[in-house]
């Protein structure tokens, strides 16, 4: 079992950036595909982004593609978030998700991954 734990939310102007960490326990991450994603009151969780297990691939929801970036570094088993030109929009509460996963295709919906993170807010003011 793992145990995941975000950080590093809170609020930033318009055109500001934040780093989102996600720290694992319990278990080593290094098999796990690991992916990142928002909610908002009354609305889905929605997919933002995704790494594989080594690093070697990622892939992002058409709304942040070129303003985010997520990263791992497995010796820290931890996961990261860079998000750049923040807008209101990105206003949520950002989870991160692990799921044992080496495949190819990216895990880009909240069934396909079995471990949870409490969630970070982060709110972006205009």
């Amino acid at each position: 079992q793992v145990q995941l734990a975000e950080s590093g939310g809170g609020l930033v102007q318009a055109g500001g950036s934040l780093r989102l960490s996600c720290a694992a326990s319990g278990r080593t991450i290094n098999n796990d595909a690991m992916g990142w994603f928002r909610q908002v009151p009354g609305k889905e969780r929605e997919f933002v982004a995704t790494i594989s297990w080594n690093g070697g691939n990622t892939y992002y929801a058409d709304s942040v593609k070129g303003r985010f970036t997520i990263s791992r570094d497995n010796a820290k088993n931890t996961v990261y978030l860079r998000m750049n030109s923040l807008k209101p929009e990105d206003t949520a509460v950002y989870y991160c998700a692990a799921e044992e996963y080496s495949g190819s295709v990216p895990l880009t919906r909240p069934y396909e991954y079995r471990y949870w993170g409490q969630g970070t807010q982060v709110t972006v003011s205009s």
